[in-house]
């Protein structure tokens, strides 16, 4: 296989990757309902499904960056999808809630190892081609909302035609042709001596995965819960043990000078917010179709197909263009700008409204802003590392959006919750609640493009030097 031929061919592999990533919380939704009754599952545990691979994921993330530096991109690639394999067959297998919840939190180990270092991989494919970078950061975010709504499709179908252990076997074969292609079109990227901080890595996990437990419990619990100060506090121990044992290693899990890195951590809370406004829109906007429109779970989902398809024409086709012409931090700035609009109109939602005048004009711009945001916040953030240190940049903005998108479910859970959102039944209590969750994700957006706008440096980074004209430099393919 030629070599440009393979790296195209490798690319395809990493957006998978992202695809199954994403398809993988959201294709269990319609499946809950017959896992309860097949499992014993009570009501108060049943989110347990989602949260304990949310849990697992965002709390290793970090490690497995980590690991990808030391032990090779597709090393580390490769483990991740054996164990995704491994978690699949044992959720599908389980015939106990335990063993479900367990089979889970592995799913979510394996994620946290294949996402940090399909985001390596990409690099070492494409970071030498500024124009090529941008090209394919495009197509790996593209994939993340196409996994997001073909995991609500395939849900459906599965759940209702076959059976609901079926959302997991979906991944075994899929698994097997990517270890199967792994070792023949991706680059071998050496390991690098150096040794694994345990003791920072157990502690950064135990903190990130405290912190996205209390955060997801909390709207369950209640924020005044003592649980949930316990745990959040213990989270807060164990990451400023964490930072204290990082300050003092000689080869830390994380080099905390890293954040100096230009745009490094302006970036990586560009992500943080805008998973924070992203994920309760797309969460609340599910729920507004569906309990106060009626739409039962397969038109919903068909609903929100043309705010995905516009998310992947943008990341693919105007993002890069765009960065090309105004450079990252512009793109970064107005997509999040764009982003707060649609969702300041989402808020106007009725309950006696149709989806033609009260989803779809407002979602399309909201996804117009997410195009054009997602590309330049995560190019910029893996960009400003040193290559040596691309698998932990990878771990740390996947660990920003994943800890911004628990942070701001939680709070426009809150936020829904005290304006009406718990009042089954009441569609213009349901509405004002779900228009106050679409407010404060607004606000976020808004937050976000104007902390961008302060703290990014004007001059472009690397990634976004895509900024070359179609005309004078040619893309490979």
């Amino acid at each position: 296989m030629a070599t440009a031929s393979r790296r195209w061919w490798a690319l395809g592999l990493i957006a998978l990757a992202q695809f199954m990533v994403i398809m993988d919380t959201s294709i269990i939704g319609v499946a809950l309902p017959r896992m309860r009754d097949d499992l014993g599952f009570t009501p108060g545990n049943l989110s347990w499904v989602f949260n304990a691979y949310v849990v697992a994921f965002g709390g290793l993330l970090l490690l497995g960056g980590r690991l990808s530096d030391l032990f090779g991109a597709r090393r580390v690639f490769a483990t991740g999808w054996a164990i995704l394999l491994a978690g699949s067959l044992g959720a599908g297998l389980a015939d106990g809630a335990a063993v479900e919840l367990a089979a889970r939190a592995v799913q979510g180990a394996g994620a946290a190892l294949i996402a940090p270092s399909a985001l390596t991989l990409l690099m070492m494919l494409f970071g030498a081609e500024p124009k090529e970078l941008t090209k394919a950061l495009a197509l790996y975010g593209a994939a993340a909302p196409a996994g997001g709504t073909a995991g609500v499709f395939l849900g459906g179908v599965i759940t209702e035609y076959v059976s609901w252990p079926w959302v997991f076997y979906i991944n075994v074969p899929i698994a097997v042709l990517v270890l199967a292609l792994t070792p023949a079109v991706m680059p071998a990227g050496g390991a690098r001596r150096g040794s694994l901080d345990l003791l920072g890595a157990l502690t950064v996990t135990v903190g990130l995965a405290a912190a996205v437990y209390a955060i997801v419990r909390a709207p369950e619990i209640g924020w005044s819960s003592a649980r949930t100060w316990l745990v959040l506090g213990a989270a807060v121990l164990a990451l400023g043990a964490f930072v204290a044992i990082q300050a003092a290693r000689r080869e830390p899990l994380v080099r905390l000078s890293i954040f100096r890195a230009p745009d490094l951590a302006a970036a990586n809370v560009a992500q943080l917010l805008l998973g924070a406004a992203w994920i309760p829109m797309w969460f609340y906007l599910n729920l507004y179709l569906q309990q106060v429109l009626g739409y039962s779970a397969f038109p919903s989902g068909a609903a929100l197909l043309p705010m995905t398809v516009l998310i992947m024409l943008g990341m693919i086709l105007l993002a890069p263009r765009t960065i090309g012409r105004f450079g990252p931090k512009a793109t970064l700035v107005a997509g999040l700008t764009v982003l707060a609009a649609g969702l300041g109109w989402l808020a106007f939602v009725r309950p006696t409204g149709s989806f033609v005048a009260d989803v779809l004009p407002a979602s399309l711009v909201a996804a117009l802003g997410m195009s054009l945001a997602f590309i330049p916040s995560l190019g910029t953030a893996i960009g400003a590392a040193r290559p040596e240190e691309g698998g932990l940049a990878a771990g740390i903005v996947n660990t920003s959006y994943q800890v911004g998108s628990a942070l701001g479910l939680a709070a426009m859970t809150a936020a829904a919750a005290a304006a009406g959102a718990d009042q089954l039944g009441n569609l213009p209590a349901l509405t004002d609640g779900y228009s106050a969750a679409f407010t404060g994700a607004a606000v976020i957006a808004l937050a976000g493009a104007v902390i961008a706008a302060l703290t990014l440096r004007p001059a472009p980074s690397v990634p976004a030097a895509a900024a070359e004209p179609e005309q004078q430099t040619a893309a490979r393919v």
